[in-house]
């Protein structure tokens, strides 16, 4: 059949308007609400509809842009994925640099394309390790001290021929030093350097809650990094936007998009008035943001982040050549869980699916059991073969902007660009987004966020499979995996004092003090002498120090959407481990066959909860359904059956109960309507339904049987 005689088939079926599919659907509603039914709210402040027509893209002009050109809207690259794939960018965490070269080594020869480091919380504060508070050197990042340690992590890793991603924090500009003079010594080409050393003074002053040094101090040090990467390495970045923090905060994706702006926007200005053009800035940016679990909204995300930056551009007079930005993406950590992990797998799965078709540039796609232990082999593994999987066998590295021309995908693209530069705005109008912070707005604006998320997930409107729904009941957590920090702490400090004893100690101390009375924006290449003569982290970042102004703001800190939940699991088990077991018992009234579907979603309205359910067996008649509650010897009772059913027996049942087990709880599973007036004065306490709040429900119900929470 040519095309001529399918255009003929097709002219057979007529074409349906957007009202006479919405005239059929109410009629099938049989009354119920249309927009209650079909429409659905978003946290991004706009709604879903049902369906998408084409004449949405009538009002969207950049639908007309090609990709790699215009607004960038459909990629940063003309050719897509077709030439160059997003890179691989797994961040991994060991405490030592011995282990960290062994672990890069490892996943560099299995498939990783970029090497992305995590740094310690020691370390990205500038802090070296025989200084630092305990617990917090090579906790979930290496520890980095010397520029023997540098060396020692890149023995065998040639970093001119592969991207290279630190996540360095507030020690920036000293482990950018590390690393250059790392690579002179190795005679390394610094032109063909390429990644990220992202220093990022607000995303410093988000996850710690203060900007230590200062704006001055903190916007100089950037200015002097842009400087020498332009002129040294002009294919690496050394600022890094990141809004992981406000996504794992409980954060939208327009608000996190606005605050990847506003931060952007901020530097701009800022290393504008000390001289640096933005065609200079813009090649040495990464964006980095979270991808959440909303499938087409998260890729819309994306267009949306390159289609508001071509407006930033514009505000800049950015050149043509040099307006594109790269996008890294990591799957987020907000909807991740500790209950039922492997399902991570499945969130991971269509996260990096999202990522790769919005377009990302680099991609971090989290192992299964990330929030809860040290990543194994195992985890890794499945996490780095999910870029494979998409690349080799579901053919994304074979088209482009897969995504493009959708009317569900466009119109959602415009949507979010629309609300995020809306939000954008206020941030600047109320003065930039450090002002927003020092002055708890954004702090504000993301916890009203995720409070209506909050609600939602204890109620179970927002699911999260394993943990508010669907739970396992026999389910054991993963075993953590066994890393001993403390030795490795010792071994730091031991490193670090061998590294200090051994170098010229007099040539150090010059090399420092020459960074001394420097103005920040040129300090540089003296920092690089001060690392190459065997300074070390701290030693560096303290002679930055500058006046020491110190601006606070309320951190915004991880929160996940499953803690809350997996808390009542977890004291439901320490009962459990004291021999006060929170234990139910199901009266399942009646043959289960009218009454299945109910008495399945009862258990698991008390499962989520970490009770153990005693939910196997139906009762003919009440004194079999008291029988068994006594020899129980259960405090909790849930009567469950159907309504026809309750009207025979609740009534009489609870009054049982009430006279023969003495503190017993009694529960109902249903709506009582009009009968709660007599069930209750009957014994029966509370009402187990879809209205009601599961999470305060369980955890009222735990702490009567004794637990802490």
């Amino acid at each position: 059949m040519d095309n001529k005689e399918k255009a003929n088939l097709l002219s057979e079926f007529p074409v349906h308007t957007y009202e006479e599919w919405k005239e059929a659907a109410v009629k099938l509603l049989k009354g119920g609400s249309f927009e209650r039914t079909l429409i659905t709210p978003t946290y991004e402040g706009f709604d879903l509809q049902p369906i998408y027509t084409k004449e949405v893209l009538d009002d969207l002009p950049h639908v007309k842009d090609l990709p790699g050109v215009g607004c960038r809207v459909r990629g940063s690259k003309p050719d897509g994925y077709l030439e160059t794939s997003w890179l691989v960018s797994q961040e991994l965490a060991a405490p030592t640099p011995a282990a960290m070269n062994k672990l890069a080594i490892e996943e560099l020869s299995s498939g990783q394309t970029e090497l992305n480091l995590w740094l310690d919380k020691a370390t990205r504060a500038g802090i070296d390790a025989d200084d630092a508070a305990a617990g917090s050197v090579g906790v979930c990042g290496l520890s980095l001290g010397s520029l023997g340690d540098m060396k020692q992590v890149l023995e065998g890793v040639h970093a001119d021929c592969i991207s290279t991603y630190i996540q360095s924090g507030k020690a920036s500009p000293a482990v950018y030093a590390l690393l250059v003079a790392a690579l002179k010594d190795k005679g390394a080409d610094l032109s063909k350097v390429n990644g990220c050393i992202g220093m990022d003074p607000v995303g410093e002053l988000v996850e710690y809650g203060e900007l230590a040094g200062g704006r001055k101090q903190a916007f100089c040090l950037l200015a002097g990094l842009v400087q020498h990467a332009a002129e040294n390495m002009p294919a690496l970045q050394v600022i890094d936007v990141q809004g992981h923090a406000y996504h794992n905060g409980g954060a939208s994706s327009t608000q996190e998009m606005a605050v990847i702006l506003a931060t952007a926007v901020t530097y701009l200005k800022q290393l504008q008035a000390r001289g640096i053009s933005a065609d200079v800035v813009v090649p040495r940016m990464r964006l980095s943001l979270s991808v959440g679990g909303n499938y087409f909204l998260e890729i819309a995300k994306i267009r949306a982040l390159r289609l508001l930056w071509s407006k930033v551009m514009d505000a800049f007079d950015v050149s043509e050549e040099a307006r594109s930005v790269h996008i890294h993406a990591r799957t987020g950590l907000y909807n991740k869980t500790v209950y039922d992990p492997y399902v991570n797998m499945l969130r991971t799965t269509t996260e990096a699916f999202s990522a790769v078709v919005g377009g990302v540039d680099s991609l971090h796609v989290g192992p299964f059991d990330e929030v809860l232990r040290e990543s194994d082999a195992f985890s890794r593994r499945i996490a780095r073969n999910t870029h494979a999987i998409l690349g080799e066998e579901c053919g994304m590295t074979e088209v482009i902007d897969p995504a493009g021309g959708s009317w569900a995908v466009e119109s959602l693209t415009d949507k979010m660009a629309s609300e995020a530069w809306r939000k954008f705005q206020e941030i600047e109008a109320g003065g930039g987004i450090i002002a927003s912070l020092e002055a708890g707005k954004m702090q504000a604006s993301v916890e009203e966020v995720r409070q209506a998320k909050v609600k939602n997930i204890q109620r179970r409107k927002d699911v999260i499979v394993g943990t508010n729904s669907y739970p396992n009941a026999t389910e054991e957590l993963l075993k953590a995996a066994k890393v001993d920090y403390a030795a490795a702490a010792v071994e730091r400090k031991q490193a670090l004092a061998s590294w200090k004893s051994g170098r010229d100690a007099a040539k150090v101390n010059d090399a420092i003090s020459k960074l001394a009375g420097i103005d920040a924006g040129t300090k540089m290449d003296a920092l690089v002498d001060a690392a190459a003569a065997g300074a070390t982290v701290q030693e560096m970042m303290t002679a930055l120090a500058g006046d020491m102004e110190v601006v606070k703001a309320q951190p915004i800190a991880l929160k996940r959407a499953a803690e809350d939940f997996e808390k009542l699991r977890m004291a439901a088990k320490t009962l459990s481990d004291t021999g006060k077991a929170p234990v139910i018992h199901q009266l399942n009234m009646g043959p289960s066959r009218r009454y299945r579907i109910r008495a399945d979603w009862t258990s698991a309205f008390f499962q989520v909860g970490g009770f153990k359910l005693l939910n196997q067996d139906d009762y003919a008649d009440v004194p079999e359904a008291l029988g068994a509650l006594k020899e129980s010897g259960a405090t909790v009772a849930v009567i469950t059956s159907d309504d026809e059913t309750y009207a025979a027996t609740a009534e009489a049942l609870a009054r049982e109960i009430t006279d023969a087990c003495e503190g017993v709880t009694i529960l109902l599973a249903g709506a009582p309507g009009d009968n709660e007036e007599a069930w209750r004065a009957a014994g029966i306490s509370d009402f187990v339904n879809v209205r009601v709040n599961n999470y305060t429900f369980n955890r009222g119900l735990l702490e009567s049987m004794g637990a802490d929470l």
